[in-house]
C-alpha cells in the first residue's frame, strides 16, 4: 500500500459541493422517518408532529454547536477532536470509539434491514446472503474512492428527497381538497379523542425514539474535510439543518396525522404507504419499498464511511493500531475501513446465529451512545467557544452559553427518560456498560502510552505541552491546536513543535 497521493498518507478531497449539500440534506432523512413514525403518531396521537418539531430543535442546536467549531477548525474527526481538545483525551477517545461502535452496529442492522426488503422481490434468496451482498456491494464503494462514496450518496440521498417532497406536494394537495372527490379535511386531527388522546406528556415521552430517526446530520461535518472547501460545505449544512427539519419531519408527519386517524391500524410499520394507498396512488407499495431501500444504503453507506474516517482519526491519535492509518493509492483509508466492514459483517452473522441474544445485545449496547456523542458535544462548544478567535466565529451558537446548557440538559432529560421507560432502560445501562468499557481503555492506554513516550527523563509530551502553552500565553493552546490541524499551518511553529517536542497526542 502507498502512504496515500502525493506519500503524504492524506486523505482525498475527492467530495464536491454538490455532495456536501446532498450528504447534508439525506443525511437526517433515515428509514426510521419512513417506518416506524406510525408508531410514534399511534403513541402521542395527532400531535406527534409537535413531538418531530421538539426533537428537531434538540438536533438544530447540536448542529448549530458543531458548526460553530467546524467552521473554526475543518478535521476529519470532527468532534472527536473538538472534545479532545476541549476536555481532554478521555473525552476524545470516548467519543472517537463509541460513535465508531455506535455506526457498525447500524451497518449491520441496516444491511439485515436492506436484504428483508430485497426478500419481497427475491423470495429464494436467503437473507443471510442478501445482506452479506449489501455490505460487500458498500465495502467496494468505499474503498475505491470517496468520490465514489459522495456519488452514492448524492443519488440515494436525492431518491429520498424527492419522495419526500413529493408526498408533501401530493398530500397537500389531498388535504386542502384539491385532489379529485376530496374536500378539504383536516377532522383526524381532533376526530378521534382530541389533539393530546394521550395526554401533553405522551408528546415528551415519544421524544425518546424520535431522536434515533433524526441521526446523520453530523455526518456532514466529517465529509467537508474530505472536499475542497470544508468551509463552505460545513457553513450550507449548518444553516439548511431547520429547514430539513421543518419540511422532512413535521410537515410529511402532520400530512400523515391528517390524512390517518391516530389509532388507524394502517398505520402499522409502512404509514407512508398507507397513507398513499388512501390517496390512491397506484403501486404504493412497490414505491415506497423502493425508497425504504434507498434510505437503509444510504444509512449503510454512510454509516461505513463515518466509522472508518473515525477509526482513521483514532489511529493518527494513537489510540487505534497504527496500521489503520494506511491510505490507498485513491486516498482512502484502506484498512479502516475494512475493519469496520468485518465488524458489520461479523453484526450481520449474529443476526442470524443468535438474534434473540448476541445481536439484541449489540443493537442495545448502542442504544444511547448517540446521546453521550451528543452531550460531550455540547459540553465541548461550552469549553471551546471563548478559546476561538472571533475572525474564526463564522458560524455562532445562538445566546451562548444558556442554549448550549439548556441542550445538554435537555440531552440529560432525555437519557433519564431512558432509564424510566422498561422499553428503552436496557439500552441505557447497556451503552453506559459499554462507556465504562471505553473509558477503561483509555486508562490502560494512557498508562502504556504514557510510559512508553517520554520526550524527557519523567517527563511525557502532553506534560511538556501544557508547560509551553501555559508560558507562552492563552493563545499559544489555538496556535498548537492548529498546528496539528488540517488548517492553515505555520511552518516556524510546525517546526518548533516537532523539535522541541511540544506535541499534542498524534502528531
Amino acid at each position: 500500500m502507498a502512504h496515500g497521493p502525493g506519500e503524504d498518507g492524506q486523505l482525498e478531497k475527492g467530495l464536491k459541493q454538490r455532495h456536501l449539500t446532498m450528504i447534508a440534506i439525506g443525511g437526517v432523512i433515515g428509514a426510521g422517518l419512513f417506518v416506524g413514525s406510525g408508531a410514534i403518531i399511534g403513541e402521542v396521537g395527532p400531535a406527534a408532529f409537535i413531538t418531530y418539531a421538539i426533537t428537531g430543535v434538540l438536533i438544530v442546536m447540536v448542529m448549530r454547536m458543531l458548526g460553530e467549531m467546524a467552521v473554526a477548525n475543518p478535521s476529519t474527526g470532527s468532534f472527536a477532536d473538538y472534545a479532545r481538545q476541549s476536555l481532554g483525551g478521555w473525552a476524545g477517545f470516548s467519543v472517537g470509539w463509541l460513535y465508531w461502535y455506535f455506526w457498525v452496529i447500524v451497518v449491520g442492522f441496516e444491511a439485515v434491514a436492506g436484504a428483508g426488503i430485497l426478500q419481497r422481490w427475491l423470495p429464494n434468496v436467503p437473507l443471510w446472503v442478501l445482506a452479506l451482498i449489501l455490505m460487500g456491494l458498500m465495502t467496494a464503494t468505499n474503498l475505491f474512492s470517496v468520490t465514489s462514496y459522495g456519488e452514492f450518496e448524492y443519488w440515494f440521498a436525492g431518491v429520498k428527497v424527492f419522495a419526500i417532497v413529493a408526498f408533501i406536494a401530493l398530500g397537500t394537495l389531498f388535504v386542502l381538497g384539491l385532489w379529485p372527490g376530496r374536500n378539504l379535511d383536516f377532522s383526524n386531527l381532533t376526530a378521534h379523542g382530541g389533539f393530546f388522546p394521550n395526554g401533553v406528556g405522551a408528546l415528551f415521552s415519544g421524544i425518546v425514539i424520535v431522536i434515533f430517526s433524526m441521526v446523520g446530520a453530523e455526518i456532514a461535518t466529517i465529509a467537508a474535510a474530505e472536499s475542497a472547501e470544508p468551509e463552505k460545505g460545513i457553513v450550507k449544512a449548518t444553516n439548511s439543518v431547520v429547514f430539513r427539519i421543518l419540511v422532512f419531519f413535521v410537515g410529511s408527519i402532520f400530512l400523515l396525522a391528517t390524512i390517518l386517524p391516530w389509532n388507524s391500524t394502517k398505520l402499522g410499520d409502512s404509514p407512508y404507504v398507507s397513507a398513499m394507498e388512501v390517496m390512491g396512488i397506484p403501486f404504493a407499495a412497490e414505491i415506497m419499498n423502493f425508497v425504504v431501500l434507498t434510505a437503509v444504503l444510504s444509512c449503510l453507506n454512510s454509516g461505513l464511511y463515518t466509522a472508518s474516517r473515525m477509526l482513521f482519526v483514532l489511529a493518527a491519535r494513537r489510540e487505534a493500531p497504527a496500521f489503520m492509518l494506511s491510505v490507498s493509492r485513491r486516498g482512502v483509508p484502506m484498512w479502516s475501513i475494512l475493519a469496520s466492514s468485518v465488524i458489520g459483517f461479523a453484526c450481520v452473522i449474529a443476526a442470524f446465529v443468535s438474534p434473540d441474544k448476541v445481536f439484541l445485545f449489540l443493537l442495545n449496547s448502542s442504544g444511547a451512545i448517540i446521546l453521550f456523542v451528543y452531550l460531550l458535544i455540547c459540553l465541548s462548544e461550552l469549553r471551546m467557544r471563548p478559546k476561538i478567535p472571533p475572525e474564526r466565529l463564522k458560524v455562532k451558537m445562538w445566546l451562548y452559553p444558556v442554549l448550549t446548557l439548556l441542550t445538554a440538559a435537555a440531552i440529560v432529560a432525555v437519557l433519564a427518560s431512558m432509564f424510566v421507560r422498561a422499553d428503552t432502560r436496557s439500552q441505557l445501562i447497556l451503552s453506559l456498560l459499554a462507556w465504562g468499557v471505553v473509558l477503561v481503555g483509555y486508562a490502560v492506554l494512557r498508562k502504556t502510552i504514557g510510559e512508553a513516550h517520554l520526550s524527557e527523563p519523567g517527563i511525557a509530551a502532553e506534560t511538556r505541552a501544557d508547560k509551553w502553552m501555559h508560558e507562552h500565553g492563552p493563545a499559544a493552546e489555538l496556535e498548537v491546536d492548529a498546528a496539528v490541524g488540517e488548517g492553515p499551518l505555520d511552518p516556524e511553529l510546525i517546526r518548533r513543535v516537532r523539535e522541541e517536542g511540544y506535541a499534542n497526542e498524534g502528531v
